[in-house]
């Protein structure tokens, strides 16, 4: 059958990879996920207009729309053929050239950059409304305030000093639960979508189990389901796209009240939250006010989708019938020896393995930026370029070894405490991208949020500094301003997944599955799993405990 595509936004670094539209045999289990046309290749029967890869022909365009219009408005609601269907069609995506360094220039904007056709998921209106709030991911840096405030406000609940005291405990918790020996020799990922919701309210606004009704729940799935199959012409799409709609105001109002029982103190321990950070340091400003807050509480979806994606790429790589020689070499050396110990570089050992385990999974493929045309267009269309991540991590500019695993790489690699003003003229450059600012929290920490001189935002706490790898190498989470705020969180997770790994002995096997060359795509089965955008896998992925 023809399958059909469509890019998906993802975190403020990235764009996921559209790359990847085919059955991948062997490995953990065959993986159908989404390739990187601009638009869909449909089944199309005679005379219907031609597939969105295709150009329409010249000078009938209000008649090809009037025939795609018509096609579709006969399967789904007229709202959604007019603001979803069509405007798939009216995408364009291009792909943007490697960076040599690591950032990315601000002619580039993030200001509304998702397709157009994906805006019915977070507004009613079906257009951007930023009246009712706004994320960093999709605002222009010339709208986030001084210095990039509105990404150094986000950034200020996910800093690395607060994972251990703050957040570790609910990420272990999680993690134990998913691996108990209840779960052993079990389809995971298909419990891990299950249980996920608590973990991401937990870290969110403090609430878990009987506390998030099933409304909210469910349009968690419905916009995980809607960023897996992606193609908006499909049933399954259309289906959960119209159910997140259906409770996006009832998931808005229930955020909302859950934040202000945070800042009443009715919410146990409300500095374990995200949410509380966001309120302190935001202040109810301009650059971080209440409705914004609400807003980066539900857009995180698209963020915390890649775990899942990651969580399975993972146990492919360390798995005893399907992993990555090289990787499983790597695990074993890396948590034989003094994984969390200092050893000289500003990384640990079993930081900088899970940070090669990103480089190489890359669940975040690209970044995706908005582009202006230099004329104004005849008729409304949406064009995009992706910087892409993948390939700049396999850059062999950057890497005398880029294809291979190798988490040593990471021992001198420059980090953003490194990249000042005399190393950039060091560069040849004569002065730095982004001015060396900084910004001081609110929350009662002795913190502040400075930047590199590519732009690249990270903490300082207690005047200790705690950088990242500022090296276009290391793309996964993006470039200079740009990058992911949650990258620092999102690694130290994944650090606790390989501690238990390695100290319960876990092995990842294959268990039975369903065979994706025969399965439809459709949630025919229970088996065909959505673990993250573009993603979908037949489950047949799991573990086992020493005997």
């Amino acid at each position: 059958m023809a399958t059909s595509c469509f890019p998906s936004p993802s975190i403020e670094g990235g764009l996921t990879d559209l790359r990847r539209r085919a059955f991948l045999a062997g490995g953990a289990g065959a993986v159908a996920s989404i390739s990187a046309l601009s638009g869909c290749a449909h089944s199309s029967p005679p005379n219907s207009p031609p597939p969105s890869d295709q150009p329409l022909p010249p000078g009938d365009l209000d008649g090809a729309v009037a025939k795609l219009r018509a096609q579709y408005v006969a399967q789904f609601d007229a709202d959604y053929v007019d603001n979803v269907v069509l405007p798939s069609f009216l995408n364009s995506i291009y792909d943007g050239e490697r960076p040599v360094l690591p950032m990315i220039d601000v002619a580039l904007t993030k200001e509304n950059a998702l397709p157009y056709d994906m805006w019915g998921l977070l507004s009613l209106s079906w257009k951007p409304a930023p009246q009712d709030g706004v994320t960093v991911f999709l605002q222009g840096l010339e709208k986030r305030g001084p210095d990039n405030r509105r990404k150094r406000i986000y950034m200020s609940a996910v800093t690395p000093d607060l994972y251990a005291g703050m957040y570790q405990a609910k990420v272990v918790g999680f993690f134990d639960q998913l691996f108990s020996p209840a779960n052993a020799a079990k389809p995971l990922m298909r419990i891990y979508l299950d249980t996920f919701w608590d973990l991401y309210w937990d870290l969110h606004l403090g609430v878990k189990g009987k506390d998030v009704p099933d409304q909210v729940r469910q349009i968690g799935e419905n916009f995980n389901t809607v960023l897996a199959y992606r193609d908006p012409t499909q049933k399954i799409v259309y289906d959960n796209y119209m159910a997140v709609r259906k409770n996006l105001d009832f998931l808005k109002t229930w955020i909302d009240n859950r934040l202000k029982d945070i800042q009443s103190g009715k919410t146990p321990e409300p500095e374990k939250t995200f949410g509380w950070y966001w309120i302190k340091n935001g202040e109810d400003s301009e650059f971080f006010n209440h409705k914004d807050v609400v807003f980066e509480c539900f857009h995180n979806f698209v963020a915390f989708s890649q775990w899942g994606n990651t969580l399975y790429n993972i146990m492919t790589r360390l798995g005893k019938d399907t992993g990555d020689a090289q990787t499983k070499d790597w695990f074993t050396k890396t948590m034989a020896g003094n994984f969390d110990g200092p050893d000289g570089s500003a990384f640990t050992p079993l930081e900088r393995f899970v940070m090669e385990l990103f480089r190489t999974i890359s669940p975040n493929a690209g970044s995706i930026s908005a582009m202006t045309e230099t004329r104004p267009p005849a008729f409304e269309r949406f064009g995009f370029i992706v910087s892409p991540h993948t390939s700049t991590s396999h850059d062999p500019v950057q890497w005398s070894n880029p294809d291979d695993f190798d988490p040593s790489r990471y021992q001198h690699a420059p980090t953003s405490q490194d990249i000042d003003e005399a190393r950039i003229r060091q560069m040849g450059l004569a002065k730095c991208p982004f001015d060396l600012t900084s910004f001081d929290v609110k929350d009662g920490r002795k913190a502040a949020m400075h930047n590199s001189g590519f732009g690249t935002v990270f903490a300082v706490a207690d005047d200790r500094p705690l950088p990242v790898c500022d090296y276009a190498g290391f793309a996964p989470f993006g470039f200079g301003y740009r990058r992911c705020p949650g990258e620092q969180l999102t690694i130290m997770a994944f650090e606790d997944l390989i501690r238990k790994v390695a100290k319960e002995r876990l092995e990842f096997v294959k268990v039975a599955g369903t065979d994706a060359q025969k399965v439809p795509l459709g949630p025919s089965t229970p088996e065909m799993v959505p673990i993250g955008p573009t993603t979908v896998i037949s489950d047949d992925i799991g573990f086992t405990r020493p005997s």
